[in-house]
């Protein structure tokens, strides 16, 4: 062989073996359930690791599944974040499994000092729904932001601790702009009636009174009775509730007959409580969420 002619068969040779290395390696991995917690890893981590969201836009984090191949990138992931305290009801089944096969998971809800319901059929057990109180989630931010240093291999954690607290600052200053938009709700009026129980962390941070629930329930899933809508209206007309609000990723129907029978002038609002949303503008980021949600909620309140 010629000099020159093996010199291009080493070239060669070192291309293949390079290609062959470079599709070998497989990026990090994080997995994240609902698109509230979504969007904010995502915000934390940028592009140092592939970040994938089972649930989409405008769903009930309640009720969505995975599919197969969705199982099988939670199964590999390097890192699971999701919710906790029983709300991915149609996914917790695979993140134990996972769990159970050592893939790391944090249940971001456990972490930042849950409250318990403390009315109807839900008295007494953990509330999920701890993104309503940004106080709260300023305290995930950070929690999140540990694990991935912690767990996933090939990323800068200075640059992962400097999101974080970038974006932490952001949350925090949402949290003293909901302050003030909320300083203008008369206290008298600041008294909620939601489509199912989602707003205890908010009631808690901002002095709301959580009045009742259309679904007397944490959960989407559950359903009503005849009494509990005839409790819940006989607790609007004696509060003198404004307005009801329902999430707009579930149907209002029952908000919309409970308003009609209370036989009082009470609207029916539509919030973005529990997912983020196609919609625009609306609930694009989480950040987005909180204040469409504060301003629907002040609007509301306040008779506008």
């Amino acid at each position: 062989m010629t000099r020159p002619l093996a010199r291009l068969v080493t070239a060669i040779a070192f291309v293949l073996v390079a290609g062959c290395s470079d599709t070998g390696e497989t990026a990090p991995s994080v997995v994240v359930t609902t698109n509230i917690l979504g969007d904010v890893t995502r915000t934390i981590i940028g592009d140092q690791a592939e970040v994938t969201v089972l649930m989409k836009p405008d769903s009930d984090p309640h009720s969505f599944g995975v599919s197969a191949q969705e199982a099988a990138l939670i199964e590999r992931a390097d890192l699971i974040v999701y919710n906790g305290l029983g709300l991915e009801e149609g996914v917790l089944r695979n993140v134990e499994a996972a769990r159970r096969a050592g893939v790391p998971a944090l249940a971001v809800a456990e972490g930042v000092d849950p409250i318990r319901f403390t009315a109807d059929e839900t008295a007494g057990q953990f509330d999920p729904h701890f993104w309503t109180d940004p106080r709260r989630m300023a305290k995930a931010v950070d929690l999140i932001a540990e694990q991935v240093v912690t767990h996933v291999d090939g990323i800068d954690p200075a640059a992962v601790r400097a999101a974080a607290t970038t974006y932490r600052s952001r949350v925090e200053q949402l949290d003293s702009w909901v302050e003030r938009q909320v300083a203008t709700i008369p206290p008298r009026s600041r008294r909620l009636v939601t489509n199912h129980h989602v707003f205890g962390y908010f009631a808690q941070r901002y002095g709301f009174q959580v009045i009742g629930a259309v679904i007397p329930s944490g959960t989407t899933l559950a359903s009503p009775s005849a009494s509990d809508l005839k409790s819940l209206t006989d607790a609007i007309r004696s509060a003198k509730v404004k307005a009801i609000f329902a999430d707009s990723s579930q149907p209002d129907r029952l908000a919309q007959v409970l308003a009609s029978e209370a036989g009082v002038d009470v609207k029916v609002v539509p919030m973005f409580s529990e997912s983020l949303s196609r919609r625009s503008p609306g609930a694009a980021t989480y950040l987005d969420m909180i204040r469409s949600n504060t301003e629907a909620m002040t609007d509301g309140l306040n008779g506008r």
